[in-house]
C-alpha cells in the first residue's frame, strides 16, 4: 500500500499585518520516494511516491500567521497544521487480504498545538479522515534537535498514534462476511492507542529555497491493532527521502 505522509508544519500566530498589505503565502512542497509496509500490519515493504506540503506563513487581511523567514526557528507555543495521506488497501494487495473489503485512500486533515525551543519541540495534533475512514485520529510527538552546521538539522523523538473504534475497525477489523470469505477470524477491535514509536530525520538546506529531507520511522502496533488477524507484523518500519522547495508570495 502506498502510504504518503505529509509532515506537520508550524503556524506561530504573529501580530496583525498593516491594513494596506495584501494577501501573502509561504509554503514548502516535497517530492520523493518512500518505502513503507503495504498496509497497516503487513510484513512486506512497498516503494512508492512521496508527496508533502507544509505551510510556513500566511497573511489575509488583518491576520498574519507564521514567519516566512527560511532561517526562522519557532519559539514558544504555536498552532500547527497536520496532514496525512493513506493509500488505498485492496484485497489484491496481498494473498492474506483475499476476501476482505477494499479500503479507499484517505486524506487526513487537522491541526494542533506545538511548543518549541531551539533544542526541542513537543506537539499534539488532531486529524479527521476523508475517504477510506471518516473519523478522528490523534498524534502526539516530540523531537530533540542537533544542528552540526547552519544548513543541517537533525531531529529524533517519540511518536504515538490514537484512533477511534471506527478507525480501528476500518484497518484492523474483520466482519462476519469478511471472515466467511477470507477464512480470517471475525474481529471487532476497540480504538485507543494504535501505535507507538520513534522517528529519526535530517533536513539539509541547499539554498535558493531548495532542500533535502530524509526520515526513518519505527512503529509498534498496540492493543487490538496488534492482536488483529490482519496484522502479520506488529513492528512497522518506513523510510523516505525527498527534495523540498519553498515558495513565498507577497511577503
Amino acid at each position: 500500500m502506498i502510504r504518503l505522509l505529509a509532515t506537520a508544519a508550524a503556524l506561530a500566530i504573529a501580530a496583525p499585518a498593516a491594513a494596506q498589505e495584501g494577501p501573502a503565502l509561504s509554503f514548502t512542497l516535497k517530492g520523493g520516494v518512500t518505502a513503507a509496509p503495504e498496509y497497516f500490519g503487513a510484513d512486506d515493504v512497498e516503494a512508492g511516491p512521496l508527496l508533502g506540503f507544509s505551510l510556513q506563513a500566511a497573511r489575509l487581511g488583518p491576520l498574519e500567521f507564521g514567519n516566512p523567514d527560511p532561517l526562522y526557528r519557532p519559539q514558544g507555543f504555536g498552532v500547527i497544521g497536520s496532514v496525512r495521506y493513506i493509500g488505498e488497501r485492496t484485497a489484491g494487495d496481498a494473498d492474506e487480504l483475499a476476501g476482505t473489503d477494499d479500503v479507499d485512500a484517505t486524506l487526513e486533515l487537522g491541526a494542533g498545538l506545538r511548543y518549541a525551543t531551539d533544542d526541542w519541540q513537543a506537539y499534539g495534533a488532531l486529524r479527521y479522515g476523508i475517504g477510506g475512514h471518516e473519523t478522528w485520529v490523534g498524534e502526539l510527538g516530540a523531537d530533540v534537535f542537533a544542528r552540526p552546521t547552519d544548513r543541517l538539522t537533525l531531529r529524533a523523538g517519540p511518536r504515538a498514534l490514537f484512533g477511534t473504534d471506527d478507525y480501528a475497525a476500518t484497518y484492523f477489523g474483520v466482519t462476519a462476511a469478511e471472515s466467511a470469505a477470507s477464512g480470517l477470524a471475525a474481529f471487532d477491535p476497540d480504538g485507543g492507542l494504535i501505535s507507538t514509536g520513534a522517528e529519526f530525520g535530517a533536513g539539509y538546506r541547499l539554498g535558493g529555497g531548495w532542500g533535502i529531507d530524509a526520515a526513518i520511522r519505527y512503529e509498534r502496533l498496540r492493543g487490538d491493532a496488534k492482536d488483529s488477524p490482519i496484522t502479520l507484523d506488529d513492528e512497522q518500519v518506513s523510510a523516505s527521502i525527498g527534495v523540498t522547495r519553498r515558495f513565498t508570495f507577497g511577503f
